[in-house]
Protein backbone atom coordinates (compact mmCIF):
# COMPACT_ATOMS: atom_id res chain seq x y z
CA UNK A 1 0.00 0.00 0.00
CA UNK A 2 1.20 3.63 -0.91
CA UNK A 3 2.42 5.40 1.87
CA UNK A 4 1.89 8.80 -0.21
CA UNK A 5 -1.44 11.05 0.17
CA UNK A 6 -2.88 11.69 -2.87
CA UNK A 7 -2.66 14.96 -4.05
CA UNK A 8 -6.26 15.54 -4.73
CA UNK A 9 -7.14 14.57 -1.20
CA UNK A 10 -4.25 16.11 0.78
CA UNK A 11 -5.09 19.08 -0.84
CA UNK A 12 -9.07 18.73 0.19
CA UNK A 13 -7.89 18.40 3.73
CA UNK A 14 -5.59 21.48 3.79
CA UNK A 15 -8.53 23.28 2.28
CA UNK A 16 -10.79 22.14 4.44
CA UNK A 17 -8.07 23.54 7.31
CA UNK A 18 -7.60 26.58 5.75
CA UNK A 19 -11.65 27.70 5.08
CA UNK A 20 -12.48 26.71 8.21
CA UNK A 21 -10.09 29.17 9.82
CA UNK A 22 -10.86 31.77 7.46
CA UNK A 23 -7.02 32.27 6.49
CA UNK A 24 -5.68 33.62 3.40
CA UNK A 25 -2.50 32.68 2.03
CA UNK A 26 -1.34 35.91 0.12
CA UNK A 27 2.89 35.35 0.38
CA UNK A 28 3.36 38.27 -1.97
CA UNK A 29 6.29 40.86 -0.85
CA UNK A 30 4.79 44.10 -0.49
CA UNK A 31 7.26 45.66 1.42
CA UNK A 32 9.48 47.99 -1.13
CA UNK A 33 12.71 48.56 -1.03
CA UNK A 34 12.41 52.02 0.38
CA UNK A 35 10.22 50.85 3.08
CA UNK A 36 12.63 47.78 3.97
CA UNK A 37 15.21 50.80 4.14
CA UNK A 38 12.99 52.91 6.33
CA UNK A 39 12.48 50.24 8.87
CA UNK A 40 16.87 49.78 8.79
CA UNK A 41 16.53 53.63 9.75
CA UNK A 42 14.15 52.59 12.69
CA UNK A 43 11.02 54.93 11.59
CA UNK A 44 8.08 53.38 13.55
CA UNK A 45 5.80 53.71 10.55
CA UNK A 46 7.66 51.37 8.51
CA UNK A 47 8.20 49.12 11.01
CA UNK A 48 4.78 48.82 11.72
CA UNK A 49 3.65 48.25 8.40
CA UNK A 50 6.07 45.26 8.49
CA UNK A 51 4.46 43.89 11.31
CA UNK A 52 0.96 44.19 9.73
CA UNK A 53 2.21 42.72 6.42
CA UNK A 54 3.45 39.61 8.07
CA UNK A 55 2.12 38.72 11.87
CA UNK A 56 -0.46 37.12 10.07
CA UNK A 57 1.39 34.61 8.49
CA UNK A 58 3.72 34.12 11.07
CA UNK A 59 1.36 33.87 13.69
CA UNK A 60 -0.30 31.51 11.65
CA UNK A 61 3.11 29.03 11.35
CA UNK A 62 3.63 29.60 15.22
CA UNK A 63 -0.08 28.28 16.45
CA UNK A 64 0.51 25.34 14.10
CA UNK A 65 3.80 24.60 15.20
CA UNK A 66 3.93 25.24 19.00
CA UNK A 67 0.24 25.82 20.03
CA UNK A 68 -2.12 27.83 20.41
CA UNK A 69 -0.87 28.56 24.19
CA UNK A 70 2.47 29.81 23.10
CA UNK A 71 1.71 31.44 19.51
CA UNK A 72 1.21 35.06 20.08
CA UNK A 73 4.12 35.43 22.89
CA UNK A 74 6.55 33.71 19.86
CA UNK A 75 5.58 35.94 17.20
CA UNK A 76 5.86 38.68 19.33
CA UNK A 77 9.42 37.48 20.00
CA UNK A 78 10.18 36.80 16.00
CA UNK A 79 9.34 40.69 15.18
CA UNK A 80 11.39 41.34 17.69
CA UNK A 81 14.53 39.99 16.71
CA UNK A 82 12.64 41.37 13.36
CA UNK A 83 13.36 44.77 14.17
CA UNK A 84 16.55 44.66 16.41
CA UNK A 85 18.58 42.45 13.54
CA UNK A 86 16.52 44.41 10.19
CA UNK A 87 19.95 45.88 9.42
CA UNK A 88 21.75 42.67 8.92
CA UNK A 89 19.09 42.06 6.05
CA UNK A 90 21.26 42.62 2.67
CA UNK A 91 18.38 42.10 0.22
CA UNK A 92 20.21 38.91 -0.94
CA UNK A 93 16.66 36.66 -0.58
CA UNK A 94 13.22 37.63 0.28
CA UNK A 95 11.95 39.79 3.43
CA UNK A 96 9.41 37.39 3.82
CA UNK A 97 11.67 34.30 3.38
CA UNK A 98 14.32 36.09 5.95
CA UNK A 99 11.33 36.24 8.67
CA UNK A 100 10.17 32.53 8.15
CA UNK A 101 13.70 31.32 8.86
CA UNK A 102 13.87 33.61 12.10
CA UNK A 103 10.54 32.40 12.97
CA UNK A 104 11.22 28.68 12.69
CA UNK A 105 14.16 29.01 14.31
CA UNK A 106 12.44 30.12 17.59
CA UNK A 107 10.13 27.65 17.16
CA UNK A 108 12.20 25.10 16.76
CA UNK A 109 14.64 26.32 20.18
CA UNK A 110 10.91 26.91 21.89
CA UNK A 111 10.31 23.32 21.39
CA UNK A 112 13.55 22.32 22.26
CA UNK A 113 13.37 24.38 25.25
CA UNK A 114 10.42 22.58 26.23
CA UNK A 115 10.81 19.29 25.70
CA UNK A 116 7.63 19.28 23.48
CA UNK A 117 7.56 17.38 20.29
CA UNK A 118 3.90 17.71 20.06
CA UNK A 119 1.62 20.62 20.20
CA UNK A 120 -1.74 20.31 20.97
CA UNK A 121 -3.93 20.77 18.17
CA UNK A 122 -6.63 23.81 17.23
CA UNK A 123 -10.06 23.12 17.92
CA UNK A 124 -12.52 23.69 15.36
CA UNK A 125 -16.42 24.82 15.21
CA UNK A 126 -18.36 22.87 12.76
CA UNK A 127 -18.67 25.34 9.87
CA UNK A 128 -22.56 24.93 9.48
CA UNK A 129 -24.99 22.15 10.23
CA UNK A 130 -24.94 20.15 6.94
CA UNK A 131 -23.05 16.63 6.88
CA UNK A 132 -20.76 18.07 4.40
CA UNK A 133 -19.69 21.28 6.79
CA UNK A 134 -19.86 18.25 9.53
CA UNK A 135 -17.29 16.26 7.80
CA UNK A 136 -15.33 19.57 6.44
CA UNK A 137 -14.67 20.32 9.94
CA UNK A 138 -14.10 16.42 11.32
CA UNK A 139 -11.13 16.27 8.49
CA UNK A 140 -9.75 19.69 9.77
CA UNK A 141 -9.33 18.40 13.34
CA UNK A 142 -7.97 15.12 12.15
CA UNK A 143 -5.51 16.82 10.04
CA UNK A 144 -4.27 19.33 12.92
CA UNK A 145 -3.94 16.33 15.28
CA UNK A 146 -1.80 14.53 12.42
CA UNK A 147 0.33 17.99 12.32
CA UNK A 148 0.77 17.59 16.23
CA UNK A 149 2.30 14.24 15.59
CA UNK A 150 4.99 15.41 13.34
CA UNK A 151 8.56 15.66 14.36
CA UNK A 152 8.91 19.62 14.51
CA UNK A 153 11.52 19.97 11.96
CA UNK A 154 8.93 18.08 9.28
CA UNK A 155 6.29 19.92 10.46
CA UNK A 156 7.82 23.18 9.66
CA UNK A 157 8.76 22.17 6.25
CA UNK A 158 5.11 20.58 5.55
CA UNK A 159 3.29 23.92 7.01
CA UNK A 160 5.91 26.02 4.40
CA UNK A 161 5.08 24.23 2.05
CA UNK A 162 1.01 22.75 1.71
CA UNK A 163 -0.40 25.66 4.06
CA UNK A 164 2.12 29.21 3.06
CA UNK A 165 2.80 27.63 -0.38
CA UNK A 166 6.45 28.53 -0.59
CA UNK A 167 8.60 26.70 -3.50
CA UNK A 168 11.25 24.23 -2.73
CA UNK A 169 14.12 27.45 -3.19
CA UNK A 170 12.70 29.81 -0.83
CA UNK A 171 12.10 26.65 1.97
CA UNK A 172 15.31 25.84 1.33
CA UNK A 173 16.53 29.80 2.07
CA UNK A 174 14.03 29.81 5.48
CA UNK A 175 15.71 26.62 6.77
CA UNK A 176 19.29 27.16 5.10
CA UNK A 177 19.45 23.70 4.13
CA UNK A 178 19.36 22.07 0.21
CA UNK A 179 16.61 22.17 -1.90
CA UNK A 180 17.34 18.20 -2.12
CA UNK A 181 16.76 18.26 1.44
CA UNK A 182 13.42 20.07 1.24
CA UNK A 183 12.44 17.73 -1.25
CA UNK A 184 13.35 14.57 0.95
CA UNK A 185 12.39 16.01 4.17
CA UNK A 186 8.58 16.57 2.54
CA UNK A 187 8.42 13.10 1.31
CA UNK A 188 9.12 12.18 4.99
CA UNK A 189 6.53 14.68 6.31
CA UNK A 190 3.65 13.21 4.05
CA UNK A 191 4.15 9.99 4.66
CA UNK A 192 4.66 10.28 8.48
CA UNK A 193 1.41 12.52 8.32
CA UNK A 194 -0.70 9.78 6.33
CA UNK A 195 0.44 7.50 8.73
CA UNK A 196 -0.64 9.86 11.45
CA UNK A 197 -4.26 10.29 9.83
CA UNK A 198 -5.31 6.48 9.34
CA UNK A 199 -4.24 6.05 12.62
CA UNK A 200 -6.47 8.51 13.92
CA UNK A 201 -9.58 6.94 11.94
CA UNK A 202 -9.24 8.89 8.24
CA UNK A 203 -10.02 7.03 5.52
CA UNK A 204 -8.12 7.50 2.09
Amino acid sequence: MSVAISVARRNQLLAASKDVRGATVCRTDCLSDDLVAACQRGEREAQRQLYEEHQGRIYSLMVRMVGTEDAADLTQQVFLQVLRTIRQFSGRSQLSTWIYRLAVNEALQHLRKKGKAKVHPLDYDAVDGSPAGTRQTEEAELLEQALARLDPELRSIFLLREVDGLPYQEIAASLDIPEGTVGSRLNRARQQLRIHLVDLGWQP
